[in-house]
């Protein structure tokens, strides 16, 4: 059994006061639409979790009649924080889950490709996520304002999602995480908590998350190319 939680319940402070990123309309329907239709057509996915703010969940529904998804897919209530959310979601998986790829809802992008090399590789190693090489050049600031340092971007990657885990593994890490009163950015930083590997696997196309205004022309750029 392998699902799906696409994590749907930030409020996205980065975008701008009264606006859900989540759904601004893109290539013909809401950015988290294009994420959860793009999930629905894998055929390795088995089910499908969307992890949302409460009050928000009829406009959950509206969107999943729109998709005409042939996933079975649930809504789960969001927490405070992204970890939070993540460990709803892991609570509503099925007993016999084996596998979870935790994606951003704001990421509609993501290859089917690099999904299946998560899955691929989470279910030989415990954990993998999808990653791009740093190709600019690194600066270190302390106070925003001067450089101190290059940092050698040779052995830089930046993470994204799919971020995609045996399910024992990230119930064990976020476990820990939460043991701790610790606050992780990503899930797989909760496994560094407790020394599981993470595989890194090259997204060699672009996986763009919706965070400024200005994203949204190029990721409509890359959506818009998919459909011809």
């Amino acid at each position: 059994m392998v699902t799906a939680i696409l994590v749907a319940a930030g409020v996205g402070k980065r975008f701008g006061p009264n606006t859900d990123k989540l759904f601004l309309e893109v290539a013909g329907r809401p950015v988290v639409g294009h994420t959860w239709a793009r999930f629905d057509g894998i055929a390795e996915i088995d089910e499908v979790l969307v992890v949302v703010r409460s009050g928000m969940e009829s406009a959950f529904a509206e969107i999943a009649s729109s998709l005409h998804l042939r996933k079975p897919w649930r809504l789960v209530p969001g927490g405070a924080e992204r970890q939070d959310s993540v460990w709803n979601g892991l609570k509503a998986t099925r007993e016999d889950c084996e596998l979870v790829a935790i994606q951003d809802g704001a990421r509609p992008c993501t290859s089917p490709e690099v999904v299946r090399a998560t899955l691929e590789a989470a279910r030989e190693a415990g954990a993998a996520v999808a990653a791009q090489r740093v190709t600019d050049t690194i600066k270190q600031s302390a106070d925003g304002q001067w450089i101190e340092r290059t940092v050698d971007r040779s052995v830089l990657w930046s993470v994204q999602t799919p971020q995609t885990f045996r399910r024992a593994v990230i119930v064990r890490a976020l476990e820990e995480v939460r043991g701790r009163g610790a606050v992780v950015t990503d899930d797989t930083a909760a496994c560094e908590w407790i020394g599981q590997p993470v595989r890194l696997v090259e997204s060699r196309w672009p996986n763009p998350k919706v965070t400024y205004p200005g994203d949204l022309p190029w990721i409509e750029v890359l959506l818009g190319r998919e459909s011809k």
